[in-house]
């Protein structure tokens, strides 16, 4: 067992380095080979069975094809290489433990349980989060069961994971609304994935289960929970784990609730093999310790052997976590993150990120990935891959719908012709520009630009507006007027949803609610 507790600092150089540098996607190799051989014994078979001119056809490009096309979908329908190639495409970074690399092949030969867990601190997941959810949703497509642990128990201890400072104690109430809010998140993003995105109709996936842990802790003992389980866990092991030495080591420390997390993760573990015959987790790189520990359980109590995936950690530009407690979080819920907003966060990418990104949150393949890409090349200004990327991921998350309002709001956003922006309901215009000033003013005949710009409070002085818009420095839903005694009009710049949009320079946007009398 020491052998397998080294191996997690070891891993912390693979989970934070370059991709590909594990010795396990050795097995990458192995697998050409087999093709090759595969190949091989294949053309020798229908050799023996063809005759006189027809062996002369072996060498035709048909039956080249024919035979390629056989090995290929060998391959295709074999979820072990589905897993090699994830991991050349970045989605999966490295595999606990290492040297038992070859048992999790030939495990992943056959249709297995394997298990992501989200513990209900907020009311929505992320997109530190969805990445997992990609994982778990590429081993769904490979023939797996997957299995979606939310954590009503474990919230209630915190996980110390790549926290600074203790957690704020949550109440059962906060946590119950949150359970549900996270179990319906999860359904839709499944349901949208086999809706939309899932292409072999043919082939049926697997129905996710959600499981809250809570159902094996409800009649749980203390004393007896101490007693079976405690006792498996090692002191020194504990101490060991990277989340318990960075805090132990800090001024904050660590409360005793915290430190406890990596038993009862494990316990999760525990419970999901014997319920499920789970074998695989699928968790962040920050979670390794906590798969160490989950491995270590099932070897004592059960002398099974399990597996670990890590998946990377989603970062900002400045290389912070993207979590709500780095208060930079893009939320997967409607109503904390818009679908307008989530769609522009992928269309903004640095285009040093984007394929990273496409391979890492869509499943398009490879070659339409460097399709894209090219094309990026000869038009950028069109940010084709940017727009590939958060058409997939709105897709997901928000389904049809969702696609179709943030594509809209882009529209009315950029459409300088502002005929989109009519389109949008009153309230979509306030949510689409959330944090613009809005003034309500009752339409009255005669009412000019200057009196708009100086009731909206966009300048201080008449003076100034006067200047800046002779200047044509403001505009009218998108289109410039630069006569101050314009007289606004309905159906001109007063859209048919009773809104007027105005913005002064480049970025500087306010809204007008016209109360017409009903």
């Amino acid at each position: 067992m020491h052998k397998d507790r080294a191996l997690e600092n070891d891993y912390k150089t693979t989970c934070t380095g370059c991709v590909g540098q594990s010795s396990y996607w050795a097995q990458g190799r192995k697998v050409a080979e087999i093709k090759r051989t595969v190949r091989h014994k294949a053309r020798a078979v229908l050799i023996t069975c063809l005759k006189g001119n027809q062996r002369k056809m072996m060498n035709s490009r048909v039956v080249r094809r024919l035979l390629q096309n056989s090995v290929c979908r060998h391959y295709s329908t074999n979820p072990s290489r589905d897993i090699l190639s994830l991991h050349e495409r970045g989605v999966f970074q490295s595999v606990f433990p290492e040297v038992y690399t070859s048992d999790l092949v030939r495990q992943l030969s056959q249709s297995i349980s394997i298990y992501c867990g989200f513990d209900p601190t907020a009311d929505s997941l992320h997109i530190g989060n969805l990445l997992a959810i990609v994982g778990l949703l590429h081993c769904q497509r490979g023939g797996h069961q997957p299995l979606c642990v939310v954590g009503g128990a474990t919230a209630l201890i915190g996980d110390p994971s790549g926290k600074t400072a203790d957690r704020q104690p949550m109440s059962p109430f906060d946590i119950e609304n949150n359970t549900v809010a996270l179990t319906n998140q999860l359904n839709h993003i499944f349901a949208n994935h086999e809706d939309y995105i899932w292409k072999h109709q043919h082939k049926k996936l697997k129905p996710v289960k959600i499981i809250n842990n809570a159902e094996w802790y409800r009649n749980e003992n203390v004393l007896d929970f101490l007693s079976r389980v405690g006792r498996s866990f090692r002191m020194s092991d504990m101490l060991s784990r990277e989340s318990v030495k960075s805090r132990l080591s800090s001024d904050e420390g660590m409360n005793f609730t915290e430190f406890t997390y990596q038993m009862f993760q494990s316990y999760d573990w525990l419970q999901l093999y014997q319920r499920y015959n789970c074998i695989v987790q699928i968790g962040g790189n920050d979670q390794l310790g906590n798969m160490v520990s989950g491995y270590e359980l099932l070897q004592k109590c059960l002398g099974k052997r399990v597996f670990g995936l890590t998946v990377p950690l989603v970062t900002s530009t400045s290389g912070d976590k993207l979590g709500k407690t780095a208060g930079n979080a893009i939320w997967l819920d409607y109503d904390k993150t818009y679908p307008f907003d989530l769609y522009q966060y992928f269309v903004n990418l640095k285009d040093t990120e984007v394929e990273m990104y496409l391979k890492l949150f869509t499943f398009i393949s490879d070659e339409e990935i460097r399709e894209v890409m090219r094309a990026h090349k000869s038009n950028e200004h069109q940010r084709i891959p940017h727009r590939k990327l958060a058409d997939q991921v709105t897709l997901l998350v928000h389904g049809e719908s969702g696609l179709k309002e943030a594509k809209r709001w882009t529209d009315a956003l950029f459409d300088k012709s502002g005929s989109t922006l009519s389109t949008l309901s009153a309230k979509e215009m306030k949510s689409l520009f959330k944090n613009v000033p809005c003034t309500k003013m009752i339409p009255e005949a005669g009412i000019t630009l200057l009196d708009a710009c100086m009731r909206c409070q966009c300048f201080s002085r008449e003076v100034d507006a006067n200047r800046i818009i002779t200047d044509g420095g403001v505009y009218v839903n998108h289109g410039r007027v630069s006569n101050p005694d314009t007289v606004l009009l309905p159906g001109t710049h007063i859209l048919a949803n009773n809104i007027t949009l105005l913005r002064i320079g480049k970025k500087n946007h306010y809204i007008i609610e016209w109360l017409f009398p009903s």
